[in-house]
């Protein structure tokens, strides 16, 4: 294997996919496997330059990540790669109860010893943006305050009610947090703002951006942190959004080493395209709506019955018959578990309705032929993908930023060559399912 650049595990399935979207696009040869490897697989994909790992720490506790986080960090920095990034979602929403950053940061620390943490969080290319350290995100052609975003405060399992990220990360770990601001890249002095902060015993330094100047700056100074120079056995080890990645990109072509070009794959249109959801978000529920609409056959999943002990077989079977009957005369299909927000009353439960959902996917893969598959929403992505026993995925097409076409390697004959496109619920105009099923 050759020493790659940059290794990563993704808190969820939709936003690795995300990052292997963006290193593949800038001619870094990567791999996203589904899970920690065997040795054999990793020398399947030796000579690829990146290297990232899909994970389900999002939708766990910190006891999960305490017994699993160590040891796939640990594999990652045995890489030798001189980045290793806990990639989070580019809404950074968490809680001490799940997916905790602040947790992920300490084992991360600990196992890694680097000299401080960066976290890099905002990302022009989603239209998230960091100012003083306060997360704002664009939804419906209005940027938000993380906290008063439409979606972000009432999510199902991670609402976010607060804005300035240290605040945030300070109800998940005692590590004190810095930040290099605005005002520091405004007067080129990004250097001496971080100096100042790892002075002062900060263990990790948030990075503000809005755009791509702060982010090629933070891009610069993080490369001369863990690249050329130093230490080849401690990766500087980071945090933050596919944001990171690009701002690594920047400094990447600054040193010349991207030389690669992408390779496409080779694909048409498709008839029909299939389109499983679990996202409660008002963006996929406009996308099915809309799909709807124009022809496609909408399944409505009861999950209540589809977790049912007494009538779970029977809810998946009529799912199954009614979605192999249209698919197999040409019709696509949108198999559904919810149409926007949850009711106030209603419970989440991403991880069993997403297995569940994976498992019936399978089957009507089986029996359909389909060959081009969209999953939106994170939970859903990341159960359903396992449940079809996908061991890695590679990038094969860009359809739209942080929902890559990508390319299953699997051993089962209808899953492997499979094009996957992983969506999270915030992706995506309200066309985007067409234009899935009509990329060439």
């Amino acid at each position: 294997m050759v020493r790659p650049l940059y290794a990563y595990y993704g808190d969820d399935f939709t936003g690795s996919t995300d990052v292997l979207e963006a290193l593949a696009l800038a001619g870094v040869r990567t791999v996203l496997f589904t899970g920690l490897p065997a040795q054999a697989r990793w020398q399947e994909f030796g000579d690829c330059q990146a290297f990232g790992i899909a994970g389900e720490s999002r939708s766990r506790p910190p006891e999960w990540m305490s017994a699993h986080l160590p040891g796939i960090l640990a594999r990652l920095g045995a890489l030798g790669a001189a980045i290793v990034h806990y990639k989070t979602c580019s809404t950074f929403d968490s809680s001490p109860q799940v997916g905790s950053i602040g947790r992920a940061l300490e084992i991360g620390r600990e196992t890694l010893a680097p000299p401080f943490v960066p976290i890099v969080v905002a990302a022009p290319h989603l239209r998230r943006y960091l100012a003083f350290g306060n997360l704002f995100a664009t939804a419906g052609g209005t940027t938000w305050r993380i906290d008063r975003h439409p979606t972000m405060r009432a999510h199902p399992v991670t609402p976010m009610y607060e804005a300035d990220l240290r605040r945030h990360l300070a109800a998940q770990t005692a590590l004190p947090v810095g930040l290099v601001d605005l005002t520091a890249f405004a007067a080129g002095r990004v250097r001496e703002a971080l100096s100042e902060c790892l002075s002062q015993g900060d263990a990790a330094v948030l990075f503000d951006g809005v755009g791509e100047a702060e982010l090629a700056a933070t891009g610069r100074i993080l490369w001369e942190c863990a690249g050329p120079g130093a230490d080849a056995g401690r990766p500087l080890f980071c945090v933050g959004s596919s944001g990171l990645t690009y701002a690594l990109l920047s400094a990447w072509r600054r040193a010349g080493l991207l030389a690669g070009e992408p390779a496409a794959a080779d694909a048409g249109p498709v008839e029909p395209l299939l389109v499983l959801s679990g996202s409660c978000s008002p963006v996929t529920e406009r996308q099915i709506r809309v799909a709807l609409a124009n022809g496609y056959h909408g399944i409505a999943l009861d999950g209540v019955r589809l977790l049912d002990g007494e009538c779970a077989a029977a809810a998946a079977e009529s799912a199954l018959e009614e979605a192999v009957t249209h698919l197999r005369a040409g019709r696509s299909t949108v198999l559904y578990s919810a149409l926007g927000p949850l009711a106030p009353a209603a419970q989440p439960c991403g991880e069993a309705l997403g297995r569940r959902a994976g498992a019936l996917l399978r089957r009507i893969l089986a029996r359909a032929g389909v060959r081009r598959v969209v999953l939106a929403g994170g939970d859903t992505s990341t159960h359903a993908v396992t449940e079809l026993g996908v061991h890695a995925l590679t990038w094969a097409a860009s359809l739209e930023p942080g929902a890559p076409l990508c390319r299953a390697h699997a051993q089962s004959a209808e899953v492997d060559g499979l094009q996957l496109v992983l969506k999270g619920g915030q992706v995506g105009g309200d066309d985007f399912f067409e234009r899935v099923r009509l990329w060439r």
